[in-house]
């Protein structure tokens, strides 16, 4: 498809303006008489296909497209899906075609992240409810966008951090409202499991079946490189977040749930370097990083969040590869999202254990698909994993620019350091039809 950016958007522009205006009436269009929600799905990759094969066998979708750049992957998972729901889905490598079929309520994306926001966006304007995977953003300034997005065109924006919608972690969340350890004052999420080399490479022609340049999209051109993608994307600082915005965002969520803050911190710093993988990666693969709230500046107000990062270590911590500790007036909570939790309270005497079955995938886009029928915001609204993301993002920020920040939690600005604070945005394809406007 040739749709240049400015066609395209105008397009879209005028669809969501029209759709803006009866957003309540086009999901009661949805709820109607039982009727099945048209999806699509864009990114089957690895967490894709996870996605794939809960909507292949959901009676209460229709699953009309599925979208990749890799044509190869793109006939696989079509396939899948026909073997899953007995019928043969659309295929396309653009996601404008998905985006311009009106009959399409809803898409999944589950591509890699520096698409996370450009697709949400441009989805939203063309009137698509949507379902993300995490980080929602490849930076601060587009999580900002996509939650304006969203309300702007009243879309519904759930992310996958698919505990939020989990029975077992909503209880142990709910206990620690009700005060079982007190008033909890630090919280501490930890990222402990051991990691593969992504090796050192020069760079190659890309296979046939790929077409690279919609995979590199509005970010800027680089050559590729077999250790580039699949998957490893998350490593280079054009394309991911790290580990720290692939796996720990999950723990750093539930931490900041439990902590119960719904601002951004104020103050971060950061240790962090390669201390054990000799490799092209370029994040660390050891990561310390502390946040603080100031609340009121007053004694018991304040709040701190500690994260560690050590993906080369083959050890579980307090039980848990990866998990969140809490630290109350009262005693302790240690969780883990695979499946438990242990409360103790003054000198270390049990109060309580909890055991689950782990995240729940399915109950998470049956919460995204209710609120399309009802309006309600999700779980995991934007508004919600956009505090938990931006984490990531100024951990990130911290670790590589060795700096200590100072955040304006409402103006979202670094205001210590212009090296730090360029980085809250990122550099785009100049002219790229899926920059973002505002950027």
């Amino acid at each position: 498809m040739s749709t240049d950016r400015r066609e395209f958007l105008k397009r879209s522009a005028t669809g969501a303006a029209a759709l803006g205006a009866t957003a309540l009436a086009a999901t009661a269009r949805a709820a109607g008489a039982n009727e099945k929600i048209t999806v699509a799905l864009i990114g089957p990759g690895g967490m894709g296909t996870g996605h794939l094969n809960q909507l292949g066998k959901n009676q209460a979708v229709d699953l009309a497209w599925v979208c990749d750049v890799d044509q190869e992957r793109l006939d696989k998972a079509a396939s899948l899906a026909t073997e899953l729901s007995g019928r043969a889905p659309k295929k396309t490598q653009d996601l404008r075609e998905v985006l311009d079929d009106k009959s399409v309520d809803a898409v999944w994306i589950a591509t890699p992240d520096h698409w996370h926001a450009p697709a949400t966006i441009l989805a939203c304007h063309a009137g698509k409810h949507v379902y993300v995977e995490k980080p929602c953003s490849h930076n601060i300034r587009e999580g900002r966008l996509m939650i304006e997005a969203a309300r702007r065109n009243n879309r519904v924006v759930q992310v996958g951090t698919q505990s939020r919608s989990t029975a077992g972690a909503q209880e142990a969340m709910k206990k620690l409202k009700d005060g079982i350890i007190g008033t909890v004052l630090v919280a501490k999420a930890w990222n402990s499991q051991r990691r593969g080399s992504i090796g050192k490479t020069q760079p190659s022609n890309p296979p046939e079946t790929l077409d690279f340049d919609l995979w590199v999209g509005p970010a800027p051109m680089v050559p590729y490189r077999s250790n580039l993608l699949p998957s490893i994307w998350r490593w280079w600082f054009d394309f991911g977040a790290g580990d720290m915005g692939n796996d720990g965002v999950h723990d750093i969520d539930i931490a900041q749930w439990g902590l119960g803050v719904t601002t951004h911190p104020s103050k971060v710093v950061a240790l962090g370097d390669k201390l054990f993988f000799d490799d092209d990666q370029q994040f660390p693969d050891t990561q310390y990083v502390a946040y603080e709230w100031p609340g009121d500046g007053s004694v018991g107000q304040k709040r701190q969040l500690i994260f560690e990062q050590r993906i080369w270590s083959p050890y579980v911590q307090e039980g848990w590869e990866n998990g969140d500790a809490y630290y109350g007036t009262e005693g302790m909570m240690v969780f883990g999202k695979r499946g438990g939790y242990k409360i103790t309270g003054p000198r270390n005497k049990l109060i309580e254990e909890g055991t689950f079955g782990g995240p729940d995938l399915a109950a998470h886009h049956a919460n995204f698909l209710e609120c399309i029928r009802t309006g309600a915001r999700p779980n995991a609204d934007i508004e919600i994993n956009h505090l938990s993301t931006t984490l990531c993002h100024l951990g990130n920020i911290a670790t590589r620019t060795q700096t200590a920040l100072a955040f304006d939690p409402v103006a979202e600005k670094i205001t210590n350091s212009e090296e730090a604070s360029a980085l809250v945005r990122r550099q785009y394809r100049e002219g790229h039809w899926a920059v973002p406007a505002g950027v």
